[in-house]
């Protein structure tokens, strides 16, 4: 894993046993799954339309804030970005159809 993703991920554990009071991300686990959910829908949203606008830069931004909050999302559920990367890489080298035909309903 990326030594950012690495660094980002051992701090999101960390944050999960801080005050509400001193920390962002501690502040969107005592407020749960559904704040969590609600930042990555929004921050979707924003990606989509940095991109229809055409502002790389702003893309950039935005893409940062939905991976940030993907990941708040994923440590809230116990997992990481290595969980992530390791499906990515299972499916690396595998036609999309047939990794998309595989996968039970």
């Amino acid at each position: 894993m990326n030594d950012i993703l690495k660094e980002l991920t051992a701090i999101l554990e960390a944050r999960k046993s801080e005050s509400a009071d001193k920390s962002y991300v501690s502040s969107l686990y005592a407020k749960g799954l559904d704040k969590i959910l609600e930042k990555v829908g929004e921050e979707a949203v924003e990606t989509i339309i940095a991109a229809k606008n055409g502002d790389k830069e702003h893309l950039v931004y935005e893409t940062a804030d939905l991976w940030f909050h993907s990941m708040v999302m994923l440590a809230h559920q116990g997992l990481s970005a290595d969980d992530v990367l390791n499906e990515l890489a299972r499916r690396f080298g595998v036609s999309g159809h047939d990794e998309k035909a595989s996968r039970t309903k």
